[in-house]
């Protein structure tokens, strides 16, 4: 498992939804992300933190 990856908590990943659609996310471990499918945004993992900002959101193109 990623070194990064391994510093967030899981309880913390179950708890945390997307900001902008408050939907559920995914873990996606090959680009250290949070999916939001419903928001259609990926919400980047740095240093083990998830950053939870729109701002900081990649968006997921088709």
């Amino acid at each position: 498992m990623d070194e990064k990856l391994a510093k967030v908590d899981p309880k913390l990943l179950d708890l945390l939804v997307c900001p902008l659609g408050k939907g559920r996310l995914t873990l996606n471990r090959q680009t250290n992300e949070l999916i939001s499918e419903s928001a259609r945004l990926a919400y980047p993992i740095r240093d083990g933190i998830p950053i939870m900002l729109v701002s900081e959101a990649r968006r997921i193109e088709d």
